[in-house]
């Protein structure tokens, strides 16, 4: 197997197991697994195994569970910045070194926050969300 299908393989897995961690019923399980390691207490005398059983079973799928889901949002942030780069390059007026910023420095991330930032003080203030509805429908009609 070529490392692209390992890649692959891996990318459709961590998609899945991200899925399936943060389902309601992944919740109701370990729910239940630490309802029935509390009930074992007695039985085991709450020892330091019993303690030990805890502890190492949250740290390993805690570990695990951390990359997996440092994966997927790799992936969707990927995506996202793939999708605004596509809207920034169709839309006629934004400027186009606005695509690709992931890549910029800090700095240059910084200069460019404190433009909107001086921009957003230039407009008037917004009364409410009607109204930010409201221009924001009216700015479609004109574009």
């Amino acid at each position: 197997m070529d490392s692209r299908s390992w890649t692959d393989l891996f990318n459709a897995f961590a998609r899945q197991s991200a899925a399936t961690v943060g389902s309601p019923w992944t919740f109701l399980m370990a729910v239940v697994v630490v309802i029935g390691w509390i009930l074992a207490g007695p039985t085991f005398q709450y020892s330091n195994a019993w303690q030990l059983v805890i502890n190492t079973g949250t740290t390993i799928v805690t570990f695990l569970t951390v990359f997996l889901i440092q994966n997927t949002q790799n992936r969707d942030a990927k995506a996202i910045h793939l999708k605004l780069d596509e809207l920034i390059y169709k839309i006629k007026g934004p400027r186009n070194r606005l695509i690709a910023l992931e890549t910029c420095t800090d700095e240059e991330l910084e200069q460019l926050q404190q433009q909107f930032e001086k921009l957003k003080r230039s407009q008037p203030p917004a009364t409410g969300k009607a109204e930010r509805q409201i221009d924001s429908a009216s700015e479609r009609e004109v574009v």
